[in-house]
């Protein structure tokens, strides 16, 4: 079976991380706001039980996953920008609309979920 990250996404991550600190800055995340949402950091969604839940139903892989603590201040989108996550616009709306039923909101009050389009095709399974 094939992971749901990998070793590319770890390097892009150390490399977002190694360059954000060597220029002094943060590494950017989305921020918290509202209800659980897919643009939230993945260290937040850990947080927050309802959230895990989700995230252990629709990207087990990800809890397991061995780069975890260097993506953790990314979001469920960001990483979705990758091939290799295997995230695609129908699995991120599918991830924010159980996010927002976790949170006991409706989907229609979330924020859109889609991903902007992408030139590259999802990396086959």
């Amino acid at each position: 079976m094939r992971r749901i990250l990998s070793i590319g996404l770890i390097g892009l991550a150390l490399g977002l991380g190694a360059a954000s600190v060597a220029q002094g800055q943060a590494m950017p995340s989305a921020t918290k706001s509202g209800p659980a949402s897919v643009d939230w950091p993945i260290s937040d969604l850990l947080n927050d039980p309802p959230s895990k839940a989700v995230l252990a139903k629709d990207l087990p892989a990800l809890l397991t996953y061995d780069g975890l603590d260097q993506i953790k201040g990314m979001s469920i989108r960001q990483i979705s920008q990758f091939p290799q996550a295997n995230i695609d616009a129908t699995k991120l709306a599918q991830i924010q609309t159980d996010l927002t039923a976790a949170a006991g909101g409706s989907a229609a009050s979330s924020a859109p979920a889609a991903a902007p389009a992408s030139s590259a095709p999802p990396a086959p399974q």
